[in-house]
């Protein structure tokens, strides 16, 4: 199975933002609601690439209990964080979806706003690919090929300079002779934030000049190693990854950055690099030897549970034996599921409702 057009994941958002109205949403002006609190029915908010996989959730929950479909919107991992932190009271989502594990300073503004005893969720893992229009030159390609070619600023000499490589075949014998132009997501996302973690950090730490910094400098490095380039090589494309592969289809010269379950679902229009030797498949994500492997989360307000109407079906049903057992949903729309001992970890966990710490 594949995922729904965009314009099916749009319209059944909007019928949840619809029913979700109902429950008493909190309005400009007022006040939250006390803590522990809650609307009439489950809101989540949070990453792009798990958005498929909740509002699919949403649906089959719906369909199996009877009641109105969860709300679920789409506003990047980080900005999933900023609006779960923001309050414990009803003008606040229950479940925060991410494409990263949450930071420390998201646990403290949670904290510092009354957001306390968080359930943190391993739902399945997914993969950030590079890929092209079919076309399109194929690309096998190392981390440190990509941190050369999308830094803004790279080492020279005994300080840096702005980096303006042209093509990609200037970056490294046997690259295409392509003009790097990448798409990818804004700064609010969770794949842009593993992206430069996993691809632009890690590929840095080949660079000599670079490793020495990390080595005097642990701040510095990241700062360095974290920022693309803005000269027109990398253009931020937005949160709807579907964008981006209608945008490589129109330029088969560029590459985008997305989420491999997007990338499943376009495998007629798009094909991905391999990174370093390795292809992003089912198995190689799943085991964790794609270099650009990361997990995925909700983050669920404990203190909701059995408040919110429906919450704790919503969160089971991630984990369920339909969602994620053999055949099950979510892996037909391209969720990579936990190994067998992680799952049967996870489930215990919710059923324990046992908080998270704070994260290091």
């Amino acid at each position: 199975m594949r995922f729904p057009t965009l314009t099916a994941v749009l319209a059944l958002s909007a019928v949840a933002l619809s029913a979700c109205g109902q429950g008493g949403e909190q309005k400009s002006g007022q006040a939250a609601a006390p803590k522990g609190a809650a609307q009439g029915q489950v809101w989540a908010a949070g990453s792009s690439t798990v958005f498929p996989f909740a509002t699919r959730v949403a649906e089959t929950v719906a369909r199996t209990t009877g009641g109105a479909p969860a709300k679920v919107e789409s506003l990047g991992t980080g900005g999933g964080f900023k609006l779960f932190c923001g309050g414990a009271g009803k003008g606040f989502p229950d479940v925060a979806n991410a494409s990263r594990a949450m930071k420390k300073s998201e646990w403290d503004a949670c904290q510092a706003n009354g957001v306390t005893d968080i359930l943190e969720i391993k739902i399945g893992y997914d993969g950030i690919v590079i890929a092209n229009a079919k076309a399109a030159p194929t690309f096998n390609i190392t981390r440190e090929q990509i941190y050369k070619a999308l830094a803004a600023e790279v080492p020279q000499g005994s300080g840096f300079t702005t980096n303006t490589v042209a093509n990609w075949s200037n970056v490294a014998p046997g690259l295409p002779n392509e003009r790097i132009v990448a798409y990818g997501p804004p700064p609010t996302s969770g794949t842009r934030d593993a992206f430069v973690e996993l691809a632009m950090e890690k590929g840095a730490e080949k660079v000599p000049a670079m490793a020495a910094l990390k080595t005097s400098d642990e701040d510095a490095f990241k700062q360095r190693s974290h920022v693309l380039r803005k000269d027109g090589a990398w253009i931020d494309a937005g949160e709807n990854d579907n964008v981006i592969v209608q945008t490589l289809e129109k330029t088969p010269g560029a590459v985008g950055v997305f989420g491999y379950s997007f990338l499943e679902n376009n495998l007629d229009k798009v094909k991905a690099a391999k990174i370093e030797g390795v292809e992003p498949t089912l198995q190689n994500i799943s085991n964790g030897s794609y270099p650009l492997s990361r997990s995925l989360y909700i983050y669920v307000k404990k203190a909701n549970l059995g408040v919110t109407p429906g919450l704790r079906e919503f969160v089971d049903g991630f984990l369920s034996e339909a969602a994620v057992g053999r055949g099950g949903y979510l892996i037909q729309r391209g969720l990579i599921p936990l190994h067998t001992e992680e799952l049967a970890a996870q489930r215990e966990a919710v059923k324990a409702l046992t908080p998270m710490t704070a994260p290091k």
